[in-house]
């Protein structure tokens, strides 16, 4: 993707106003550690000038829980366009509110607060829809609007394509429209259930949001591609909005045990048939089928050969697998991350079979308030996704064994300096 599309569209078409400044300013003296992107599959922890207030409405968190989200090995793999050396990655954080400007109402220097993914105005048309990832005014891209025919919302830590904030993966951050973007937390729920929040637990009840599920006939058979950690929200979700059955599709053994573990039916595609494997427990094939894989991973070697070539940026095995499995007249879900061109896409199959296809980043903000009161209640852990915990300076280790499915790891957090 880095290579098909480069950064030629944003020297033409440049960057476009934004309602917030894309980038801090930075405190002259002090300084804090944060991981630079120097290349790819090279990340290094460095220390850099702490961010400042910038706009009246920002506040400055001290961080003390981090993460890396699978969508960050994109960037690793440097398959994201306009990465820049340099840049901070991350988009999931906890942390505590060390100052807060003037125009800032409903947060406090002090609270504890999760920090949403998303980057959103809360006054656009979109936002005011509950669509804060579709806001139309914090992405700087003219990339974006060059490739795709509009802007979506800037995104923590995601490339300048997605606005060139700088991310979380940092012992201090600048949050735009604090009102809007910073959740306040009870002292009951902890930092590894919280940071789920910033994306994770909120994007696997997208996914089951938009596939309609739940216990009626028709929206209960549940079939999801890929066991990392939006795709095991996505299966508990699915499972506590009552879904009779829910297929947990992904090779990593550990993976699939932890699927398992909450009550999913585990299928290991290296062992069995994918759609072999779901006429065991679907008469006619799932009632919703949610892809939690993304663009990366081509399994046939038309799609690896594409790639390779740069004939395509994304592949679609996943996809045309879950059209063909899903069934008829059901709902096909796309919250693996998609970003460019992909041949082979079965159309026909989608039109014939009458399915609805729908995808989208994130509605964080739509969400975060209702998943955070079932925590508060213990409805349900989302620390079960949580597998390492590890320092600061030992994020790059974290990279390598999440990008390698090695030690185990599903997820890993990561705790500052901060952290008491």
């Amino acid at each position: 993707m880095q290579n098909y599309i480069g950064t030629a569209p944003e020297k033409v078409v440049g960057t476009v106003p934004t309602v917030t400044p894309v980038h801090p300013v930075n405190d002259p003296i002090l300084k804090a550690r944060a991981l630079e992107f120097f290349g790819k599959r090279d990340l290094r922890v460095v220390e850099r000038p702490r961010p400042m207030i910038t706009d009246q409405r920002d506040a400055i968190i001290r961080i003390t829980l981090t993460t890396v989200c699978g969508s960050d090995l994109h960037l690793y793999h440097r398959e994201i366009p306009e990465i820049k050396k340099h840049d901070v990655f991350g988009h999931e954080a906890v942390g505590i509110v060390e100052e807060v400007g003037s125009a800032v109402k409903g947060i406090k220097q002090g609270q504890r607060v999760a920090i949403s993914a998303v980057i959103a105005c809360g006054d656009c048309w979109f936002c005011k829809q509950g669509q804060m990832s579709c806001c139309d005014r914090t992405n700087s891209s003219g990339t974006m609007d060059y490739l795709y025919g509009n802007r979506t919302a800037g995104i923590f830590g995601y490339s300048h394509l997605l606005g060139g904030y700088e991310g979380l993966q940092a012992e201090y951050a600048r949050v735009p429209f604090a009102d809007i973007n910073l959740l306040p937390l009870p002292d009951s729920v902890s930092d590894e259930a919280a940071i789920t929040l910033s994306d994770i637990a909120c994007t696997g009840w997208h996914g089951t949001e938009l596939g309609e599920v739940s216990a009626e006939e028709g929206k209960n058979n549940v079939a999801i591609w890929g066991m990392g950690p939006v795709g095991l929200m996505a299966a508990r979700w699915a499972i506590h909005r009552g879904a009779k059955n829910v297929v947990a599709i992904d090779s990593v053994p550990e993976r699939l045990e932890k699927a398992k573990s909450i009550g999913a039916i585990p299928l290991n595609y290296s062992k069995e048939d994918v759609f072999e494997g779901l006429k065991k427990h679907f008469q006619y094939g799932p009632d919703v089928g949610i892809d939690c894989v993304g663009f990366r991973y081509a399994k046939s070697l038309m799609h690896k050969v594409e790639r390779a070539l740069n004939l395509e940026t994304d592949a679609v095995d996943v996809v045309a697998e879950v059209i063909k499995c899903t069934r008829k007249g059901g709902i096909v879900v796309l919250i693996g991350d998609y970003v460019g061109l992909a041949n082979q896409y079965p159309i026909g199959a989608q039109m014939e079979k009458s399915l609805t296809v729908r995808g989208g980043q994130v509605f964080v903000h739509r969400y975060w308030k209702h998943l955070l009161e079932l925590f508060e209640k213990g409805v349900v852990d989302p620390t079960f996704v949580v597998t390492h915990t590890y320092k600061f300076e030992d994020i790059p280790q974290l990279y390598e064994a999440f990008d390698a499915k090695r030690d185990g790891v599903i997820k890993g957090v990561v705790k500052t300096a901060n952290t008491a």
